[in-house]
């Protein structure tokens, strides 16, 4: 699959054209203005607490001249009670919002107003979301519903979601064509643990339509103590990319539920030995789990450093697809308690397809249990190239362990050192992979691992709080 860049209007990213600034009081005067404005219009939403706030918002703005509703002052417009905000139409951007002190019985946030009048490169940004909870923990309720086309979350906060209900969802519809939605530099903080399904971070999709392709990017993200359940995020389409994100304290795994063909990149997964905390999970075909980073992780089975699933014969949408033809390659495993395992599921009466012709090449696989790879499928099919194993019995016939000879940088992650028998040691052949975790150029031979050792600079580094979310925002963890 190729990598894809997000195509953004340029009021995402560059300047926004001047126009005439409006100041409401009341969500009266604000849906009067919302009527009345025009493209390249900004509304300013004055400070203060807004008590039961029902904020539809729509209007057709241009590329490149926006239509804006914003906080005076960022964060200081505080959304309490049984406030929502509706967005619909195009080229619209919600900025500097703050939900607290109360809930709604539905969707926070929704790129939709109606079933038919959907948002398209519309934009929610440097918002917040926190605490704002049902009372009754049973309630499904969501934070952020994203549908149409083209639609970005960036820059926002969203913790403390205690009731059943995913944090954000990208909604896909029936037969429709790819959404491209795009959501970046978010910090999605701590989510206590549920007893029931229901609480993942962030789903891309849902079964009925989980064969679909939805081309959603979710990058440079940071996720913090995300415990609600054993899927931090839920793939549930197609060709979707995760890239560039962190995750660090997350009782959980990426986990590819439904779906096919999707990329997950150049992630840091990071447990600090908290209990539970995992990395990838994969099911289904043509996926591609490369130069991933994997440290202190003491989650097994599901939650696994990496780990493949046993599918199902003629496998309805809610079950288990047979993994077929993934590419899991460059990654780095570092004091993780299952690094590697293949075929969860097997020995149940349904879940008796292996994975299938399956590439593990190039990934470097370091700790201190036995093994570092379990096989609980005997007839997966596997195929095995250029790999590291270090610090244990590796776990397959006839492979050895070896001192990867590795070292600490910066006191943010271990790489390969100057004696390591992983450098250059893979032709880049065995996978279409032409960086490193740290955006920096490979060369081929490349190293073995989610490092290259090289002079150039890191265009990327493992995310903390401080470089993403609201810049308004202080958290304690910044």
């Amino acid at each position: 699959m190729q990598r894809r860049t997000f195509l953004a209007a340029p009021f995402f990213l560059g300047r926004v054209l001047a126009a005439r600034p409006v100041v409401v009081r009341s969500v009266a005067e604000l849906h009067s203005a919302v009527a009345a404005a025009k493209p390249g219009d900004t509304i300013f939403m004055e400070d203060g607490v807004w008590v039961d706030a029902d904020i539809r918002f729509e209007g057709e703005g241009e590329w490149g001249r926006p239509i804006t509703l914003r906080a005076t002052t960022p964060g200081k417009v505080i959304l309490s009670g049984n406030s929502r905000v509706r967005m619909a139409g195009k080229f619209l951007v919600a900025d500097g919002l703050y939900f607290r002190d109360g809930f709604y019985l539905g969707d926070v946030v929704s790129f939709r107003t109606s079933t038919t009048r959907l948002a398209s490169y519309c934009r929610l940004t440097r918002c917040a979301i926190v605490d704002y909870n049902v009372p009754d923990p049973t309630r499904d309720t969501k934070w952020i519903s994203i549908y149409g086309y083209r639609n970005r979350v960036d820059r926002c906060y969203a913790a403390g979601k205690t009731n059943v209900g995913t944090t954000l969802v990208v909604w896909l519809p029936a037969g429709g064509p790819p959404n491209h939605h795009w959501i970046e530099r978010n910090h999605f903080g701590f989510r206590p643990p549920l007893t029931v399904n229901g609480g993942e971070t962030i789903r891309v999709g849902d079964s009925a339509t989980s064969m679909q392709s939805s081309m959603t990017v979710v990058e440079n993200n940071y996720f913090e103590s995300c415990n609600g359940e054993a899927e931090i995020v839920s793939n549930k389409s197609c060709e979707n990319i995760y890239r560039y994100n962190t995750f660090e304290n997350c009782e959980g795994a990426l986990t590819l539920r439904h779906g096919n063909r999707c990329l997950v990149d150049s992630n840091f997964f990071i447990g600090n030995g908290k209990p539970r905390t995992g990395g990838v999970r994969i099911i289904g075909e043509d996926h591609r789990v490369i130069n991933n980073y994997f440290e202190g992780l003491t989650g097994t089975s599901s939650r696994a450093a990496i780990s493949l699933v046993n599918g199902i014969v003629d496998s309805p949408l809610s079950g288990y697809f047979q993994v077929k033809r993934a590419m899991i390659a460059f990654n780095m495993t570092i004091a993780c308690a299952q690094p590697f395992v293949s075929g969860l599921g097997a020995g149940t009466s349904a879940q008796i397809l292996p994975p299938e012709d399956c590439a593990v090449a190039g990934n470097l696989l370091s700790g201190n249990r036995t093994p570092l790879v379990q096989i609980l499928e005997p007839r997966s099919g596997l195929h095995w190239a250029a790999n590291v194993f270090d610090g244990a019995a590796a776990g397959l016939p006839d492979v050895s362990v070896v001192d990867a000879a590795l070292e600490r940088y910066e006191d943010e992650y271990w790489m390969p050192g100057p004696e390591s028998p992983a450098l250059e040691r893979a032709p880049l052949a065995l996978a279409d992979v032409a960086e490193d975790i740290l955006g920096r150029p490979r060369q081929d031979p490349t190293d073995i691992g989610c490092y290259q050792r090289s002079e150039q600079p890191a265009r990327r580094s493992r995310l903390r709080a401080k470089h993403v979310g609201p810049d308004w925002l202080a958290r304690s963890t910044a």
